[in-house]
C-alpha cells in the first residue's frame, strides 16, 4: 500500500512538472512570434503612409509653372525640348517640346496640350539684346571716370526667353548705378548758389564746397567753371554714381 502511495505521488509531482515545463516552452515560443506580428503589423501600417508621403510631393519646379497658361510662354524649367545646335544663327527655329510632370498648360484655343513646338531665334543666351536678361548691379565702380569703369555681373535670362545654352552667365557691364542725385539740382544750385559752394555739397564733395565758401567761389571764376562742368556731366556725385 505504501509502495502504491509513493508511486502516485511522483506520477502527480511529474505531471505538474511537465506542465510548468510545457507553459515555459510555449510562452518562449510564442513570444518572438508576437514580436514578429508586431513589427509587421508596424511596417505593413507605415508603409502606405510614405507611399503617401511620396505620392504628394511637389516637384520644385511647380512654384515657376503657372497653371493653364500657354504652352509657349511657359518658363524653360517647366518643359523639356530638343535643342537643336545646327540652326543657322540669327534665323528663327522651331523645336519640338513637351511638359513636365504636374504641369498644365493650354494652346491659343484653350486646349490641354503636352506635346507643342516653340519658335525662337537661333543665338546663345549671353548674344541676346539687354532687355531680355537681368543681370546684377555693382555699387562698389565709379560711374564718372575716363575711361569708364567696368564690372563682372550675372546676368539670367528672363522666363519667357528661350536661348541655346547656359541661360545665367557672366558679362562685363559699365558702371550704371545712381545714387539719386538729379542733373538738373546740381546745375540750378550751381547757377544760384554755386558762390557758396552749393552745388559741391549737393554732391557730396565736402571738401571742394569748402574751399568755395571760404573763396567766395574762387572770386567768381570756379563758380563759372563748375557751371560748365556740371553742365556737361563731367562733375558727378561724389559716390561715383550717375545723375538720374
Amino acid at each position: 500500500l505504501r509502495g502504491l502511495c509513493g508511486a502516485a505521488l511522483f506520477l502527480s509531482q511529474l505531471s505538474v512538472l511537465s506542465g510548468r515545463a510545457g507553459s515555459l516552452v510555449t510562452t518562449k515560443l510564442l513570444q518572438p512570434q508576437s514580436t514578429l506580428a508586431k513589427s509587421l503589423t508596424s511596417t505593413s501600417t507605415n508603409a502606405p503612409y510614405f507611399k503617401a508621403l511620396e505620392s504628394t510631393e511637389i516637384p520644385p519646379y511647380l512654384t515657376n509653372c503657372p497653371s493653364n497658361g500657354l504652352c509657349s510662354r511657359l518658363p524653360p524649367d517647366c518643359m523639356t525640348c530638343n535643342t537643336n545646335y545646327s540652326c543657322v544663327y540669327g534665323k528663327t527655329a522651331t523645336f519640338d517640346c513637351k511638359v513636365k510632370p504636374h504641369v498644365h498648360c493650354v494652346d491659343e484655343n484653350n486646349h490641354e496640350q503636352e506635346d507643342f513646338t516653340i519658335n525662337m531665334t537661333c543665338q546663345f543666351c549671353w548674344q541676346l539684346a539687354t532687355s531680355d536678361y537681368v543681370c546684377t548691379n555693382s555699387t562698389n565702380c565709379m560711374t564718372v571716370s575716363c575711361p569708364r569703369q567696368r564690372y563682372n555681373a550675372t546676368c539670367t535670362v528672363r522666363d519667357h526667353i528661350h536661348c541655346l545654352g547656359n541661360r545665367v552667365f557672366p558679362k562685363m557691364l559699365y558702371c550704371n548705378w545712381t545714387g539719386g542725385y538729379k542733373w538738373s539740382t546740381a546745375l540750378a544750385l550751381s547757377i544760384t548758389l554755386g558762390g557758396f559752394g552749393a552745388d559741391r555739397f549737393y554732391l557730396g564733395q565736402w571738401r571742394e564746397g569748402l574751399g568755395k565758401l571760404f573763396s567766395f567761389g574762387g572770386l567768381g571764376i570756379w563758380t563759372l567753371i563748375d557751371v560748365l562742368l556740371i553742365g556737361v556731366g563731367y562733375v558727378g556725385p561724389a559716390d561715383g554714381s550717375l545723375y538720374i
